[in-house]
């Protein structure tokens, strides 16, 4: 079954799942993603005479009917007492493995999609049942741009190429990396492979990854060694918080501004910026990554000298606050 309508069959079952309403086809066209490619009418209704089908096949029970008297024609619809699966005992590992699989899902393209055919519900005046839920809550979120691209990779076994800014000292590389799998370690996504620049097997958080990820080569040139844990890699790399290494970063802060900056750093001289003037300040950073949002935080009262990948990344978190905003930057 090719992709296309596949993502048409799920965002078919989304819809008449979210509804108490009979919908007819007209409506089902206008709201689900997939059918408004259908170049004439015929086609379109070809089309969903062969998905309808297709879900009844896979035991999906698919309803008929009309929601008031007054309806000229019949709708569809999913009553979810029928669909609903009852309780299942399941054995840990067994357990685990339908959690790993909820995770992967839980990829942007995926919930997008998802909210969106929502909303295009609730415009349409569609009475969306608010109650929907997913009986499995995963703790990590695929929410990386990486991801996905990432996922491909090691599927295809195709070696990549990637930015990636290392917390200390703040800087960005490129690296070539022959990918083995991407897993989940501590509520963060790490991409475990072979490093061809330090020619040795490495690991690399997705969320420090800079831009897009890049294919190279050709599909099927990589293949990954049968006796490397990917998660005990992981864990192995990732020493704890006391143990990471620190990074100095240099910043200036208008004179009398950002207290709670002050009590983590220290003046090691005074600077006018701007015409402003303010002081100098050294404050050592143990996560750069995170340090950004937070010096971000004190808007145009702080300026961050050094390093420039941190002073970029500041700039670039305050551009797209303004962006958020409605405002131009």
């Amino acid at each position: 079954m090719a992709i296309a309508r596949a993502e048409r069959l799920v965002n078919l079952v989304l819809c008449l799942l979210s509804t108490r309403q009979y919908l007819t086809a007209e409506r089902i066209r206008a709201i689900v993603p997939g059918y408004s490619d259908a170049p004439t009418d015929e086609a379109f209704f070809r089309m969903f005479e062969r998905d309808k089908t297709e879900l009844r096949d896979l035991g999906v029970p698919l309803e008929t009917g009309r929601s008031a008297g007054f309806d000229a024609i019949d709708g569809y619809r999913i009553a979810r007492r029928d669909y609903e699966l009852g309780d299942i005992d399941l054995e840990p590992d067994e357990a685990a493995a339908v959690a790993l699989a909820a995770r992967l899902w839980d990829s942007p393209q995926f919930t997008g999609a998802a909210h969106g055919a929502l909303i295009k519900l609730r415009a349409a005046g569609v009475d969306v049942d608010q109650d929907v839920h997913v009986p499995v809550e995963p703790k990590v979120r695929t929410s990386e741009p990486a991801f996905p691209p990432l996922l491909a990779a090691v599927q295809e076994g195709r070696v990549v190429e990637f930015d990636y800014r290392r917390p200390a000292p703040v800087e960005i590389r490129t690296r070539v990396v022959e990918p083995w799998g991407v897993v989940a370690w501590r509520g963060r996504w790490y991409l475990v492979g072979h490093d061809r620049d330090r020619g040795a097997p490495r690991c690399f958080r997705l969320s420090r990854i800079v831009g897009d990820v890049r294919s190279v080569g050709k599909p099927g040139t990589v293949q990954r060694p049968d006796d490397v844990d990917l998660l005990s890699f992981v864990a192995r790399n990732n020493r704890p918080a006391s143990d990471q290494p620190v990074a100095t970063a240099t910043l200036w802060a208008a004179r009398d501004r950002a207290q709670g900056l002050r009590r983590r750093a220290r003046v090691v001289g005074s600077r006018e910026f701007d015409g402003e003037a303010g002081d100098l300040l050294e404050v050592n950073l143990r996560f750069p990554d995170s340090a950004a949002t937070w010096i971000a935080g004190f808007g145009s009262d702080v300026v961050v000298l050094e390093p420039e990948v941190l002073a970029k990344t500041v700039r670039e978190k305050l551009v797209g606050a303004l962006r958020g905003a409605g405002v131009r930057a």
